[in-house]
């Protein structure tokens, strides 16, 4: 099974789908006029302050605030790839592979900007009075009918995605290190998971952005912290780790001992094909929570969505791939490139433990653990949302308990599978995603433009020029 896989992924990870990525994130930057650098600070603004009475809240519909909308979408994509997604980029692809993380991540932002606001434009209220959004209603309503065959293939793809991506992989993850670290079985982790899994995902999504909200940016401080400290505390490797990154980015890596070398092909693909499951951008997955959001007009949400991209790809896989050049412990031929003397032979999130361990001792070790287990069991509920979603609009909102007990039920399998098999699901899940909403996407660009134009033309000066009012 395992090989069948990797002949598909290496048909749909072939030229064409990275033509179509680059492709789309270059033009959608272009006709945006680079707005994913010029509006960065704006952005960030609008995700982590409140909103003011004058900014016409009252007008303001959805189901959450932009911060938790952006919260529930950072825990479904900071996750194991961050941590066990760059280790294993850089075990098959390279120093270089994390060069071609930040292109797609640069890119990404416009993407993931024009998905969130296709989202909010043309989202529905379903039958329980929530709002929906994603890339199958802006197929739908945005393209017209002729073009339902390809909203109904990107919901089935993010259904069967959902089990794959962001729930089977995240506790493989979880089971690894709780092995390697705890030495608990792989069996009660999966059932651990899997209980309280089903606690919070029969919430519904006000408990899970809730959850969200709180365990996000804990994580994240703890994860990024402890990154922060090893790269300081061996400051002198950074200049080199970066001279690295640039130069197996365009140049393989030799061969050495038993070590095949790595090819500049397997650098791209390998950057590429983990950089997307690190942030998501294209896929459409953050126009499935954006839909959601309490916000006043579409420009406002996508700007708060483009946010995380830049946090996932270029802070937080940035730390993950430092950590691993500045310790050596990226390097397969166990020390002929960093000097290393021993890189143990370990994959994902394991790899990335006993770098941790090496560089701030059994501390180190426990930052990642618990870094993976909370990472990864945040995405697995900010997961299931996606798959939610696209379960909804393939059965008109009938059988939510069922889909919510085959992700229960994943989630536990997952712990217990094979690693590389999950890996292979996981980036063919990502690639059948990905095409049809790239597709939307460029067929609907006049759309994307429009509304940038209108907001930051006629909206944003209408605003700034009403009378403020005092809060109540």
């Amino acid at each position: 099974m395992l090989d069948v896989l990797d002949k598909i992924n290496s048909f749909l990870w072939g030229t064409p789908s990275l033509v179509l990525l680059f492709g789309t994130g270059l033009f959608l930057t272009f006709m945006l006029k680079g707005l994913q650098f010029r509006k960065l600070m704006y952005a960030f603004k609008l995700a982590f302050t409140k909103e003011k009475p004058s900014a016409s809240s009252d007008q303001s519909e959805g189901d959450i605030s932009n911060f938790k909308t952006l919260m529930t979408a950072l825990s479904a994509t900071i996750g194991n790839g961050n941590i066990a997604g760059v280790a294993t980029a850089l075990t098959i692809g390279g120093p270089g592979a994390i060069f071609w993380m930040w292109i797609v991540g640069l890119l990404g932002m416009a993407t993931k900007y024009a998905e969130a606001l296709l989202a909010m434009k043309y989202r529905v209220k379903n039958k329980n009075g929530e709002y929906s959004g994603g890339p199958m209603y802006y197929v739908e309503k945005g393209l017209g009918s002729k073009w339902k065959w390809l909203a109904v293939a990107f919901a089935l793809f993010g259904a069967f995605a959902a089990l794959g991506i962001g729930n089977s992989v995240q506790s493989n993850t979880i089971a690894d290190v709780m092995s390697t670290s705890f030495h608990i079985s792989n069996l009660v982790t999966g059932i651990v998971l899997a209980v309280l899994t089903g606690l919070i995902i029969f919430g519904g999504i006000q408990r899970i952005s809730t959850v969200a909200s709180f365990f996000v940016p804990v994580m994240a401080f703890l994860y990024i912290g402890g990154s922060l400290l090893i790269i300081v505390l061996n400051y002198d490797m950074i200049i080199p780790a970066f001279k690295m990154i640039f130069f197996y980015a365009f140049n393989p890596v030799a061969a050495a001992g038993g070590f095949t070398g790595i090819i500049i092909s397997e650098a791209i693909r390998s950057g590429v094909s983990r950089g997307i499951f690190s942030n998501e951008a294209g896929l459409g997955t953050a126009a499935l929570i954006a839909g959601n959001a309490k916000t006043d007009h579409p420009v406002k949400q996508a700007l708060v969505a483009m946010t995380g991209t830049f946090i996932v790809t270029i802070v937080v896989c940035t730390m993950t791939g430092l950590v691993l050049l500045i310790t050596g412990f990226w390097d397969p031929t166990g020390g002929a490139i960093s000097g290393i003397e021993h890189a143990p032979s370990l994959d994902g999130g394991a790899l990335t433990s006993a770098a941790f361990g090496h560089a701030l001792g059994i501390v180190g070790e426990y930052i990642v653990s618990f870094s993976v287990i909370f990472f990864g069991f945040s995405t697995i509920v900010g997961w299931y949302m996606y798959g939610e979603k696209c379960f909804e609009y393939l059965t008109n909102y009938r059988f939510a308990n069922s889909y919510r007990l085959i992700y229960i039920f994943a989630t536990g399998l997952g712990a217990v599978a094979n690693l590389n098999l999950v890996w292979a699901f996981a980036d063919m899940s990502n690639a059948l995603m990905m095409i049809p909403n790239l597709i939307a996407l460029l067929l609907l660009y006049k759309v994307i433009v429009s509304e940038t134009k209108h907001y930051f033309n006629e909206y944003m000066p209408m605003l700034e020029a009403r009378p403020k009012r005092k809060a109540s």
